[in-house]
């Protein structure tokens, strides 16, 4: 016999969802980080992605979804999630975990780029290490966070914030359907833009 009541679960999962729904700023930050990333890509650029656990699996998804497919068939656009396990225990074993991130930035990060960073408590040191490289690289940094957005709202170019202080699962529910919502976003404005082309 279960300990929780699954329906409980839900009403829980549906009231983070609209309290995000209710933020008076959620529609408009949503449609600039779309925004920001197709200009990327229209001029050359690319968007990186990373996160923590499950926030990982959510980087590699976004990126995944936009160099292979999502809902029409189209060119790939250019999106790497920071992820391979060489570089990562690289970096880690010899420059320390908050590392990890803020290295490949350095050495695969290019002024035009933008970079996607998801941190559910919004304090990740390695996310904000990444963020302090994509400045000094001069990147644009939007991030997707939770509770009060932590120390990364101050330090982002673009902070989406899920206001929920309870676990992370919820939080990550809604980072999931942002998530959705910008690829598609950026599908359908790079699909009207008949001037341009993919690597022109």
């Amino acid at each position: 016999m279960l300990s929780f009541n699954v329906l409980d679960d839900l009403r829980e999962a549906a009231a983070v969802l609209d309290a995000y729904l209710n933020k008076p700023d959620t529609r408009e930050s949503i449609e600039r980080a779309i925004k920001i990333m197709t200009d990327s890509i229209r001029q050359g650029g690319k968007i990186i992605t990373a996160g923590n656990g499950g926030s990982m699996c959510d980087a590699l998804h976004f990126a995944e979804e936009l160099s292979g497919r999502y809902r029409d068939d189209r060119p790939a656009y250019p999106a790497i999630a920071i992820s391979d396990p060489s570089h990562l225990t690289c970096a880690g074993n010899d420059y320390g975990f908050d590392a990890i991130f803020s290295r490949f930035i350095e050495g695969l990060g290019f002024k035009g780029d933008v970079f996607l960073g998801i941190s559910t408590s919004g304090n990740s040191n390695n996310i904000i290490r990444a963020c302090e490289a994509c400045r000094a690289k001069g990147m644009k940094t939007i991030m997707l966070l939770g509770k009060d957005g932590g120390k990364l709202k101050d330090l982002c170019d673009l902070p989406l914030i899920v206001p929920h202080t309870g676990y992370a699962d919820r939080i990550q529910e809604v980072h999931t359907m942002i998530i959705h919502i910008m690829i598609r976003g950026i599908e359908e404005i790079l699909a009207q833009d008949q001037s341009w082309t993919p690597n022109a």
